[in-house]
């Protein structure tokens, strides 16, 4: 029952009247066998004369069970379509609000989130659209049963159990052995997806071509009918004890009827009632057992209930795991205090015992060699992560803005491309400030359509960008979160892909750009981050030095070395430039 109120409740996202002339059409379709049988008798009464008004009335209840009986399908399709667009976006919006990306990287939890986005591929798969449609119907069918049940009991009140007693019974029956073979099919469901995997490869291009050349057809034949059997040789037996069992529904269903219809008649002959009452009565019998009988609506039902277990589970692990947004304020003091990490599945620690101190409003880079964990320490203070030990704390907390190495290239518009970095509804000042700030304005000369210019060939009056462009875009996204609230700016590597006259031009303005917000820097390139007011050398997963640049040239340790070795190849003409795809 709470599975089926669920259900009915997601109705409201469809539109108020939409959902009227569904719940019309539905209605009207579970009071036809009713009205049937009520201008059944009416013509039955007529006794041949003046039958027009009858012959009409039968007509239209006939014509409107036709219209809407093909009415209804679209409708259905198109009603689904609603729910699930909204369903979807509810997913969506939940996955988004979890801060950490452990949760949603484990297996258990994508599994979840597979069965939650409701995409059928086979017939024991339905939407929670399907699901809603399906309990909207079973509960009309029920405003249809007491209208047939208000017909029998005209001739007389102990005909309603006698009829509808015998029409629940089977209804049980058959959803008894509905979900019993809907059980049976979803067992082998691994072997059905491997059938399909076996048979996809026979088709495809490559391996086809190979099978042939290699010989191994007949293996894959008989791989892909190996599952086939072991999947359908269950639902089969299944099917021959359906078969089997259906006299069961048979003899509740003929045995009561024809005690009824002799019943009925007899009294009819017997002066007890009327030829067209007989007739209405008759009918509104056998709509009895066809409106409640059926019951392959519990099929689609239980097939929609996997969907709303996996959406409240997923709410269970990620509503408990969503981060508040900050409103905007003052910078933050961040601290990591004893903060140690490992991956998941990794024994690797790549943080161990690290403390650092980033007061409110300071720009701190962060240096480092290749894996010493720069990149780990921003997902840490992004809360992507949590640390296994220790804490990360903002004080006051604050939303954090991030660039990182393998930053999204969303193939939208250039204006979605930097206002997807606030959840506020856009700016489009903020938007233009960020877009300059960042040295988009050659860029946007050069876009057919500026702003609204598709970042993907592929669309429709799109273009794509380099490298370095693309970079400035995920540097703009950053810069306007930290123009519409964020306080906390992390760039981790944020021009690897530009030139050095490019990079120095860009970060000559970042300072005045980032004005009240709390900063830290990550880049390879040395003679950018000595500009910072502090630099911090990690390695072996702690800070072993920090300092001004000056001060940390003249201590003469790791960080000079590497400083001085990187001046020498910008001497001999290197500029330290990444290719596209050396930080993946």
């Amino acid at each position: 029952m709470r599975d089926r109120l669920t259900l009915l409740g997601l109705l409201r996202d469809v539109r108020p009247g939409l959902l009227a002339l569904l719940v019309a059409a539905e209605l009207v379709d579970a009071l036809v066998p009713a009205a049937l049988a009520v201008s059944t008798g009416l013509l039955v009464a007529t006794g041949g004369h003046d039958v027009l008004p009858a012959v009409l009335l039968l007509g239209g209840v006939l014509l409107t069970g036709q219209v809407v009986g093909g009415l209804r399908q679209p409708l259905h399709e198109f009603v689904a379509s609603r729910i699930d667009g909204a369903h979807r976006a509810r997913l969506s919006a939940l996955a988004a609000t979890g801060r950490t990306l452990p949760i949603l990287e484990r297996q258990d939890v994508q599994r979840l989130v597979k069965t939650a986005t409701a995409e059928p591929t086979t017939w024991v798969e339905r939407t929670p659209g399907d699901g809603a449609i399906v309990t909207l119907e079973v509960a009309m069918r029920y405003v249809g049963l007491l209208a047939s049940a208000a017909v029998l009991a005209a001739w007389s009140p102990w005909l309603v159990p006698a009829v509808l007693v015998p029409a629940l019974i089977s209804r049980r029956l058959n959803l008894l052995e509905w979900r019993r073979h809907f059980r049976v099919w979803l067992a082998g469901i691994d072997d059905h997806r491997r059938q399909g995997y076996w048979q996809e490869l026979a088709f495809k291009p490559a391996e086809g071509r190979e099978s042939r050349v290699f010989g191994f057809g007949d293996r894959l034949v008989d791989r892909h009918l190996r599952h086939v059997r072991a999947h359908l040789d269950p639902v089969w037996a299944d099917d021959r004890r359906m078969w089997r069992d259906s006299w069961t529904r048979f003899v509740l269903a003929v045995v009561p009827l024809g005690v009824v219809y002799f019943w009925v008649g007899y009294g009819t002959a017997s002066g007890h009632g009327s030829i067209a009452l007989f007739a209405a009565v008759v009918t509104a019998a056998w709509s009895v057992f066809q409106v409640i009988a059926g019951a392959f609506d519990a099929v689609v039902f239980e097939a929609a209930r996997p969907v709303l277990a996996a959406i409240r589970e997923l709410e269970r692990l990620l509503a408990g795991d969503a981060a508040a947004r900050a409103e905007a304020g003052a910078a933050p003091e961040i601290r990591f205090d004893q903060v140690g990490f490992a991956y998941p599945g990794s024994d690797r620690r790549v943080l161990d015992g690290l403390d650092l101190v980033i007061r409110p409003g300071e720009r701190v880079a962060l240096v480092g060699l290749n894996g010493a964990g720069k990149s780990t320490l921003t997902k840490l203070l992004a809360g992507l992560y949590e640390p296994d030990s220790g804490t990360v704390t903002l004080d006051p907390p604050s939303r954090v803005s991030v660039v990182f190495q393998d930053f999204v290239k969303y193939r939208l518009s250039l204006a979605d491309n930097i206002t997807f970095g606030s959840a506020v509804p856009p700016d489009r000042a903020a938007m233009e400030a960020a877009a300059r700030d960042a040295g988009l304005g050659e860029v946007l000369r050069r876009l057919p359509r500026g702003y609204d210019t598709p970042l993907a060939r592929a669309r429709t009056g799109g273009d794509d960008l380099s490298g370095g462009q693309w970079q400035l875009v995920a540097l703009a996204r950053a810069l306007y979160a930290a123009r519409t609230g964020a306080r906390v700016l992390v760039l981790d590597e944020p021009t690897a892909h530009l030139d050095v006259r490019t990079e120095a031009d860009l970060f000559g303005r970042l300072a005045g750009i980032t004005e009240g917000v709390s900063v830290l820097l990550i880049s390879h390139r040395l003679a950018t981050v000595r500009r910072a007011d502090r630099i911090v050398l990690l390695d072996g997963g702690r800070i072993t030095e920090q300092g001004t640049h000056d001060e940390l040239m003249a201590l003469g340790g790791e960080y000079a070395r590497m400083y001085t070795i990187q001046a020498e190849r910008f001497t001999r003409g290197f500029d330290d430039r990444l290719e596209e795809g050396e930080l993946a």
